[in-house]
């Protein structure tokens, strides 16, 4: 059975002629269907929708100018949960409290509300931009749709505009997390004089479908340059986060965690660790920390934890202290 505060939603906005709100609690209703693998009626929901006033079909979207190279978009399975996350403390706030509102739409949905489902992730690479985006598909178990810029943009005019709107169309389907990293790729400045008028015409698409998602399709952004991205769409986002480089004591929790997940005790203190590691980003911790368990399973028998953690920390050290001839070391 339909959910009672979507009936009451569609009610409403027939009453009140709001075609938009309309159509997204349909689509929402088509949504919750296909969730229960009711798939023939969330078909017949979609199908009348795309109907005239007089129950003709509506003129189709007219095919891609050139065959699509593959899907738009790739489902994956999430591998992180927010639990497994080292975030700042607002960041991870933030982020459950969407998730609650999330789970609890249809509470907000009673006092005419809508749960966010808008969030911009800024940062340097490798601070858990595109882990954050996993650990909310996993806290809502629903699925991680990733935005394939190799089959989104297109050379020809306009083409890149129409596989944005055939990514939101499918992803309005069913309720999901959608994830476009490196968001400055389609997101930039239209105001940038060097930027050709494609790109602007590709960016006010995005706005346009961004507006008209329904708030149970959760689309989260990544990019690490936010100064690039339209002022526009910074105020589509209700969610802004920033991730930046880890500091001394978030490296040694993760240390501590590691510890435990792998089940080796590495011999050398996290703070210790920590300070000689301090300056990389999460995602280069994380390598530290395979390269030490894959030196101790080749060891076997003869692995001496404490000897291969410092030999491991020495290697990382000359190697950050030349790609970082100026870095000072100094924590922030």
């Amino acid at each position: 059975m339909a959910r009672a505060d979507l009936i009451l939603n569609l009610i409403r906005a027939g009453t009140r002629g709001d075609q938009a709100q309309f159509r997204k609690t349909v689509e929402a209703l088509a949504a919750d269907e296909r969730a229960k693998n009711h798939d023939i009626l969330a078909d017949r929901l979609i199908a009348l929708l795309q109907q005239d006033n007089n129950g003709r079909p509506k003129p189709l979207v007219p095919p891609p100018i050139r065959p699509l190279s593959g899907s738009l978009v790739a489902e994956v399975v999430p591998r992180r949960r927010i639990e497994d996350l080292i975030l700042p403390t607002e960041a991870e706030q933030a982020v459950r409290e969407l998730v609650e509102e999330q789970h609890r739409a249809d509470l907000l949905r009673s006092h005419n509300l809508e749960p966010r489902h808008r969030v911009l992730l800024a940062g340097p690479p490798g601070n858990g931009k595109t882990s954050l985006a996993e650990g909310i598909a996993d806290a809502l178990n629903a699925p991680f749709l990733i935005v394939r810029y190799e089959a989104i943009i297109g050379s020809y005019l306009g083409e890149t505009a129409q596989r944005i709107e055939q990514v939101f169309e499918y992803a309005r389907s069913r309720q999901c997390v959608l994830f476009f990293d490196e968001f400055d790729a389609i997101g930039k400045e239209r105001g940038d004089l060097h930027e050709t008028g494609e790109i602007k015409r590709v960016v006010s698409s995005l706005l346009l479908q961004i507006d008209a998602l329904p708030s149970y399709v959760v689309v989260v952004t990544a990019s690490n340059h936010p100064e690039l991205l339209d002022r526009a769409v910074w105020r589509r986002f209700q969610v802004r986060l920033e991730l930046p480089m880890p500091k001394q004591g978030q490296i040694e929790e993760w240390f501590r965690r590691f510890e435990t997940r792998s089940g080796h005790s590495l011999g050398v203190l996290p703070r210790s660790m920590a300070q000689s590691l301090k300056g990389l980003s999460f995602a280069e911790i994380e390598d530290f920390g395979s390269d030490v368990l894959r030196r101790i399973a080749l060891s076997q028998l003869d692995a001496n934890p404490k000897q291969i953690t410092e030999h491991c920390l020495a290697q990382w050290k000359k190697r950050f202290t030349q790609a970082n001839p100026n870095a000072d070391g100094k924590d922030e």
